[in-house]
């Protein structure tokens, strides 16, 4: 027999955790535009004779048998790649993912450390988990606040530290000497991630900062540089002893064959990934230097695949951009970024068109 549940029991998402259901969703709505420039992708694709190389490949797997448990070959090939210890890569489809594996590993019923503003899936996963988390301001300039950060490190804990380079939403890189005493301040007590999402389009290089210190990571990821956000596939560089906790929380066989194939072609022929690295850093750098007599807007310096643009009002250039057919993403309501749209570099095309509907803004 059944019975209707009466007016007094709870209704049945009280069974959802409270910090699931007090936790907003990920900040993004998808808008259809001809030209895209909001998350941040590479404006190319893999390489037609690439593409066609890894879907030769693709048909000669069994698509009726699961991949490598752990991505294993694909982990090999990365480590090479990187010269790295194999037994110190963990795969995932995107680094989004190995953010929240980090914070289950370190962050639950402890500490999230980073800085405002700061990369936003740090936060939300911190609040889906119910972690504490506590953010430090960045400088006036976007610079790390060394002293202030160190000062939580040793004062606090154990925990979590999320330091990007170079840094998002902001695009600025920090001195190595900076980076690493931050670093240097995570004892014992914290898992300390160097986020390197955007390092192909600065002159930053993090892994001898990680190298050789089991508390340390760096995480990578092929949805930039690499042009394949489709396939979803980011990587950590750590010790193998941490390595091999980080595992313990990644699903077995977690990366199709599809990613995995790809990938690996990539990996193969890594040398378009910086010719076009090169190109995205020189397309930057001809779009800042336009912007730098723009009468009403500033672009503010980047050493990533997009810059900010502060303007005195963040929805009217927004929609301005949006009726020519560009489809930015806004981040005025960050801490420091009032009025501040976020641009990703695209094609050189797109670029001039950016521009051109920009010269329009005069006063």
């Amino acid at each position: 027999m059944t019975t209707s549940p009466s007016p007094t029991q709870p209704a049945p998402l009280s069974g959802v955790r409270e910090a699931v259901r007090r936790t907003p969703a990920y900040p993004f709505t998808p808008i259809d535009a001809p030209i895209k420039l909001d998350q941040n992708e590479s404006a190319l694709d893999l390489p037609p004779e690439l593409r066609a190389l890894a879907l030769a490949r693709l048909a000669t797997q069994d698509w009726n048998r699961y991949p490598d448990l752990h991505a294993d070959t694909l982990r090999h090939k990365i480590a090479a790649f990187e010269d790295w210890d194999p037994e110190g890569v963990v795969v995932t489809p995107g680094s989004n993912v190995l953010i929240k594996l980090l914070t289950e590993l370190a962050g639950l019923h402890q500490t999230v450390l980073s800085v405002q503003p700061t990369f936003s899936v740090y936060t939300l996963e911190s609040s889906l988990l119910g972690a504490k988390t506590v953010l430090i301001p960045l400088n006036p300039d976007f610079s790390l606040p060394v002293e202030a950060l160190s000062a939580e490190l040793r004062g606090g804990g154990p925990g979590l530290l999320f330091v990007t380079q170079p840094h998002a939403p902001t695009g600025h890189l920090d001195a190595e000497a900076d980076v690493r005493a931050v670093l240097d301040a995570a004892g014992e007590g914290w898992v300390a991630v160097l986020d390197e999402a955007y390092h192909q389009f600065s002159s930053s290089d993090g892994r001898s900062l990680v190298r050789g210190r089991e508390n340390r990571l760096s995480l990578r990821t092929f949805s930039k540089a690499w042009g394949l956000a489709g396939l979803r596939l980011g990587y950590a560089l750590t010790s193998p002893a941490l390595a091999a906790h980080l595992q313990k929380l990644v699903s077995a066989f977690n990366v199709n064959i599809l990613t995995q194939t790809v990938a690996e072609v990539a990996l193969e022929h890594p040398g378009y990934v910086r010719e076009r690295a090169a190109q995205t850093i020189a397309e930057r750098d001809r779009v800042l230097a336009a912007l730098k007599q723009h009468p009403v807007y500033s672009a503010l310096p980047s050493q990533a695949n997009f810059f900010l643009l502060r303007t005195p009002d963040a929805d009217a250039a927004y929609q301005h951009l949006l009726s020519r057919g560009i489809l930015v993403r806004r981040q005025d309501k960050l801490p420091m970024l009032g009025g501040c749209l976020r641009v990703s570099i695209g094609a050189p095309h797109e670029n001039d068109a950016l521009l051109e509907a920009l010269a329009e803004i005069n006063a």
